[in-house]
């Protein structure tokens, strides 16, 4: 009985409430705020100074011969919305931190943090880093590799094989920087051919531009804000490289680099991409240390 009541006082409430006219504006539905979504972006590391007594080894024609030039050193973090981060190069070996500037030849190198440091400043530590990728094996783009040693090496094959080669002889370079492959050892790997989609989507992809090495690559960064980007790694050390097709007498092949370019040149008109040099002082200080 008392249940048959309290069913039949809510029936009537319920059509009390529906046949008396509602005079009240209707509530307003409540703010909420939207995150905004995390966007793929890149942060330019300072990776040394290269500073260079006589470019005359820059250029196969000759037309360099007593000039000097300062390069600047870079390496970017490559900063995926799902969190995972590609480091692209390693730079000057991090011992130059301490060392202060050090003449070798034509070069004198410098370097004023490591990237350890830098990605302290930035939050981060080498554990954050996921992968880790180098355009080429030469000493200013794998000499911090020893500071992401829990990151997964994306290696083009052809470079694996100079590093590490597959007969288990040791590799065919100086000491100094068989010194540096070593590091390599450690790493887990994944070996590529071709293009090698880093994060699955299209916005960060690796190509090859062999001939200043056997497997010499560049990057392809496809950002929310600057559209597409292209790293060059080294196949142009300078501005006056590019429209020249000036290529290094210490090159791998020059035949192979100049196919490259051509390769590259395509590339960069048809997606209509913004072209970095990562030497290059004037492509870099405009960036501001990032890449949006």
């Amino acid at each position: 009985m008392r249940l048959a009541l309290l069913l039949t006082t809510a029936a009537s409430a319920v059509l009390l409430a529906a046949c008396t006219p509602n005079n009240s504006a209707p509530a307003e539905p409540e703010a909420t705020e939207v995150a905004e979504a995390p966007a793929l972006n890149v942060n330019v590391l300072n990776c040394g100074t290269i500073a260079i007594s006589d470019l005359d080894a820059f250029s196969s024609a000759g037309d360099y011969t007593g000039l000097a030039d300062e390069f600047t050193n870079t390496c970017y973090l490559v900063n995926h919305p799902d969190g995972r981060r590609l480091l692209w190069d390693t730079g000057l070996p991090g011992i130059l931190a301490e060392a202060g500037p050090t003449t070798q030849a034509i070069f004198t190198v410098s370097l004023d943090a490591t990237i350890t440091d830098q990605l302290a400043e930035l939050g981060l530590t080498p554990a954050d880093i996921t992968y880790v990728s180098i355009s080429h094996s030469h000493f200013d783009h794998i000499g911090q590799i020893d500071q992401v040693q829990g990151a997964t090496w994306l290696a083009h094959q052809s470079e694996l094989d100079v590093i590490i080669p597959p007969d288990g002889s040791a590799p065919q370079v100086d000491a100094d920087q068989a010194a540096l492959f070593q590091a390599f050892g450690g790493l887990q790997r994944e070996a590529f051919t071709g293009e090698k989609d880093v994060f699955g989507d299209g916005s960060v992809i690796i190509f090859e531009t062999p001939g200043h090495t056997p497997g010499h690559t560049s990057l392809q960064l496809n950002m929310p804000e600057t559209g597409y980007v292209l790293l060059t790694g080294d196949l142009y050390h300078r501005a006056e490289s590019r429209p020249l097709s000036r290529v290094p007498r210490f090159n791998f092949n020059e035949e192979q680099t100049l196919a490259s370019m051509a390769a590259f040149e395509e590339r960069a008109q048809r997606l209509g991409a913004k072209v970095i040099i990562q030497h290059e002082p004037a492509d870099i200080a405009p960036l501001g240390g990032v890449i949006r």
